[in-house]
């Protein structure tokens, strides 16, 4: 049998959690360690992550975009192949930037901002944009529990927890699958509802005032805000689902109508990531295993490398 591809754990939250699990679905892959801030158990102390360059085929890194993956993804891609769901849209061109000059002058392969967006609708939209050019593209999320947002929500004074989730508003993605191609503000696609528990004695009045009017996250969305207990929301808001859209409608030869959507309904975020993440470390495997270094995103991986079945299986069995 084939040596199997040695995978990596940076992070062990539920996204590490879930990339764990996903490894033992992969018959050509196996687990070589899980690395923690905290270590302790069978986690290793992440100091020595180094010590490990030469036992380590592809590091997946599980940390958060706001704090770990910008400090993270260039250090480490300095030492491993690495791959990563770093999702804040509007700084992965200069995270790009920053992981290619180190993976390119260790001679490694990083795949950033791996999951399903940035990810599978990135692609989504570009193929969809690109086959049909007289048209436009609309990417809705949710229903489903947006993690950033709820960390946003129990930063505010006087909250003791809190999950947010982000619906889709059903006019709107009426509207598009008509082929109507409106102009809509975030407040016409989305909705946020908010389920916050409140520290003893804290002024809910305040506490709503806040997150309502906290730019970036809810201000420009129609927000509800619903004051639960402890107890309700453990029971009724553990888990992490989500989800969205990617509906590209317009026009080809004389005028005829056409349609692409392309849809997630997922039980568990973290899981399904963690899934892309553990495909796209195959990926990079085999990239730098022909030889290939520096950074790239699901737009430059061809599709054939991400599965364990052969090409040849692939062309008679999907083609």
């Amino acid at each position: 049998m084939d040596r199997k591809i040695q995978i990596g754990i940076c992070g062990y939250g539920n996204l590490g959690r879930g990339v764990e699990s996903e490894i033992t679905k992969n018959g050509d892959m196996e687990l070589a360690g899980i690395f923690s801030r905290r270590g302790g158990g069978s986690l290793i102390s992440l100091d020595y992550a180094p010590a490990w360059e030469d036992k380590i085929d592809v590091m997946i890194l599980c940390g958060g975009s706001k704090s770990d993956l910008p400090q993270m993804g260039p250090a480490f891609a300095k030492i491993f192949n690495t791959v990563d769901s770093f999702d804040t849209h509007a700084k992965i061109p200069e995270y790009f930037a920053e992981v290619d000059s180190a993976a390119k002058a260790a001679g490694n392969i990083s795949i950033i901002s791996i999951g399903w967006d940035p990810g599978l609708f990135s692609l989504m939209r570009l193929y969809s944009g690109s086959i049909i050019k007289e048209g436009k593209t609309y990417s809705f999320w949710g229903p489903g529990v947006s993690q950033g947002h709820g960390e946003a929500i129990r930063g505010v004074p006087g909250v003791a927890d809190a999950i947010q989730y982000t619906v889709p508003a059903a006019s709107a993605l009426e509207r598009v699958r008509n082929g109507e191609k409106p102009e809509l503000s975030a407040r016409e696609k989305h909705a946020r509802e908010c389920y916050v528990v409140a520290e003893d004695g804290a002024d809910t009045q305040e506490i709503e005032t806040k997150i309502k009017t906290m730019p970036d996250y809810f201000a420009d969305y129609d927000t509800a805000v619903h004051f639960v207990s402890q107890e309700e929301l453990k029971q009724n808001h553990a888990k992490l689902p989500h989800g969205g859209n990617v509906i590209h409608t317009g026009t080809t030869g004389d005028g005829h109508k056409q349609a692409i959507e392309f849809s997630l309904k997922l039980d568990s975020n973290p899981e399904f990531t963690a899934s892309v993440l553990v495909a796209f470390a195959r990926a990079a495997y085999r990239l730098s295993a022909a030889g290939e270094s520096g950074a790239r995103t699901i737009f430059d991986v061809p599709p054939k490398l991400l599965s364990e079945a052969p090409p040849e299986e692939l062309i008679k069995g999907l083609l």
